[in-house]
């Protein structure tokens, strides 16, 4: 499930850098694509946490010898 937002969200990373528009106002509301971009990164950091917190842990199996 995390994989797929974050790869949702790359793309839409993507399209945004590669095509930028300029920021406006519409009915008083203002539109900011700076702030729309450092959302969608955080959305990514998110996921990033969420897998990294359900991946299995890591075990170290050491052997001994006497």
């Amino acid at each position: 499930m995390y994989s797929t937002i974050k790869s949702q969200t790359l793309t839409l990373i993507d399209k945004l850098t590669q095509d930028p528009k300029p920021s406006y106002n519409v009915d008083g509301q203002s539109v900011q694509w700076s702030d729309y971009l450092q959302q969608l990164r955080a959305t990514v950091e998110w996921c990033d946490q969420q897998i990294a917190q359900s991946a299995p842990g890591i075990e170290e199996i050491t052997l001994g010898r006497s």
